[in-house]
């Protein structure tokens, strides 16, 4: 469609393909993202379940982690599943050594709070925003929020745990959606960035 948005995909360590199946199939035009000339060209930018520390090494080490701080401090919208969601936080609770976030959303979580690799499980989660069923949320290494300032707003928990926050254009899960084959939250991103780029054109 004429109108998609392009939306990057963090692609220096994770489940990047995932995330582009899961954009396109939500009619943004997907796009993987390592270098800082690549993020200049896209309207939103996703950041991906893996390793966060990993992940956030290898953002310096590009030298595209300055550049993502400034754009989402900007308004960029952004979405963050499980390690994506560590490093939208303001604040993280033990952070490995060298460990650095993007921020954009104040709240603080824990890492690996749902339990090891072995512990990982999917269960259904009602998300506000997105509408029908509850969204089939597969929790690998999962952290959690442990709370959130009054500018976030929690939009899921899991058994009494925050797994679900949105601040301004900045989304995050603790899940993995884009394993599923249910596109309703990468649908809810995609409509977040096509409000953003209309806002912006005005």
């Amino acid at each position: 469609m004429t109108d998609a948005p392009v939306i990057g995909v963090l692609a220096l360590q994770g489940d990047v393909r995932e995330h582009l199946i899961a954009l396109a199939a939500a009619d943004a035009v997907a796009r993987p993202v390592r270098r800082p000339e690549e993020l200049a060209e896209v309207d939103g930018l996703v950041l991906p379940g893996g390793e966060s520390t990993t992940i956030s090494k290898l953002a310096l080490l590009f030298g595209v982690m300055e550049p993502l701080r400034a754009r989402v401090r900007d308004g960029m919208p952004v979405y963050g599943t499980c390690a994506g969601l560590i490093l939208l936080a303001d604040k993280i609770l033990d952070p490995r050594s060298g460990q650095e976030t993007v921020g954009g959303i104040d709240m603080i979580v824990r890492r690996n709070a749902f339990g090891r690799q072995n512990e990982s499980f999917e269960a259904a989660v009602d998300v506000r925003g997105v509408l029908g069923d509850p969204v089939e949320g597969v929790f690998i290494r999962a952290p959690w929020v442990e709370s959130v300032g009054a500018a976030a707003e929690v939009l899921a928990e899991h058994e009494g745990h925050i797994v679900a926050v949105r601040q301004g254009n900045a989304l995050a899960t603790s899940f993995h959606p884009e394993l599923t084959g249910d596109h309703r939250v990468h649908a809810l991103f995609v409509d977040m960035v096509r409000a953003n780029r209309t806002a912006e054109s005005l």
